[in-house]
């Protein structure tokens, strides 16, 4: 029977004697475990916050990429637009210096932050400035080019329309210098003088000086030339009229004259038979719409027997003739 007040079993006790020794195992366990959690916890925590932060990064850099790549679009269009006006003329282009080198200037300064490759977003939004700023430029530039074209347009139909109207002058002067030309020609052929009254008188010259016609070749010693000229509308001045002398054999008759109006020379120009040899040129005193009556005498020695032609010309036209026959003569002739 037991009715000890003690324990029985002694060994069956012995468990909780060691209790105090789990626990402290238990508690280094627990801390350890808290710790690994704590450290895994920050590692995770840590991990997405580096996550976050380069996620944040990439957005960041696609967001400037895409910026950037925007700002060339945009300035590939300006450029573009400039390209449309390079068949503009040099005449053009040299008025528009002003606004070539304000355009090249924004062009320069795009390109060059373009051109980097790690642009800033605040690089990228003063280029969106500047191309701003270029299309401003773009703009007016294109205002100005097609103003000037219709002022070419216009200076150009003036040009035309002008030299319609100098071509016309032109044709219209050439016309009137033509008829001008055509009524002087008849104005001068119409007051070419007319010769009348033709006269051819041969004299024999005495010693005394006493004077006789006749008509015997070896007595003649003179001829006497008279004739009148006239014309209604030749205007009043001097005028040169040339006579011209042949004698029987066919050849012109050449003398000296003692008269101061009259010379003697070598030919003239007609208007039909070209160069002609003369006898005497005469200094004709005319007035507008009155006869003259010219007279003058000649002594070219020995005269032959048979025909003298004389001829007068004026203004290089025959204006009259006249022959006048010498005979042999008789033996007490």
């Amino acid at each position: 029977m037991d009715n000890s007040n003690y324990p029985s079993n002694y060994s069956d006790n012995q468990p909780v004697q060691q209790q105090p020794s789990n626990n402290l195992k238990n508690v280094v366990i627990g801390v350890l475990a808290f710790g690994f959690l704590g450290s895994l916890g920050y590692a995770i925590a840590s991990n997405s916050k580096s996550t976050q932060t380069i996620q944040t990064q990439q957005t960041q850099i696609a967001k400037v990429s895409d910026e950037k790549s925007d700002v060339q679009k945009n300035f590939d269009a300006s450029l573009a637009r400039l390209d449309s006006m390079s068949g503009i003329n040099n005449g053009l282009r040299s008025k528009l210096t002003a606004s070539n080198k304000e355009i090249e200037k924004r062009k320069t300064e795009i390109r060059s932050i373009l051109n980097k490759k790690n642009a800033t977003a605040a690089e990228l939004s003063k280029a969106k400035g500047l191309i701003e700023e270029l299309n401003t430029n773009i703009t007016n530039m294109e205002a100005q080019v097609a103003k000037l074209t219709q002022d070419n347009q216009s200076l150009t139909q003036d040009k035309v329309a002008l030299t319609a109207d100098k071509e016309k002058l032109t044709s219209d002067l050439t016309t009137t210098t033509t008829a001008k030309e055509d009524l002087e020609k008849k104005v001068d052929v119409a007051s070419t003088l007319n010769a009348s009254n033709i006269s051819i008188t041969p004299i024999d010259v005495k010693k005394n000086g006493k004077e006789k016609m006749t008509s015997t070749a070896k007595r003649v010693n003179k001829l006497l030339i008279t004739f009148d000229v006239n014309n209604r509308i030749a205007q009043s001045g001097s005028t040169d009229v040339y006579v011209v002398v042949t004698g029987p054999d066919g050849k012109p008759v050449t003398m000296q004259m003692k008269d101061s109006s009259m010379s003697t020379g070598t030919t003239f120009t007609t208007r039909e038979d070209g160069d002609k040899p003369y006898t005497a040129k005469l200094a004709v005193d005319l007035e507008t719409n009155k006869t003259k009556n010219v007279q003058f005498a000649f002594t070219p020695g020995n005269f032959q027997q048979g025909n003298y032609t004389i001829q007068i010309y004026q203004n290089g036209f025959k204006i009259g003739e006249g022959t006048r026959e010498l005979k042999k003569g008789g033996l007490f002739s």
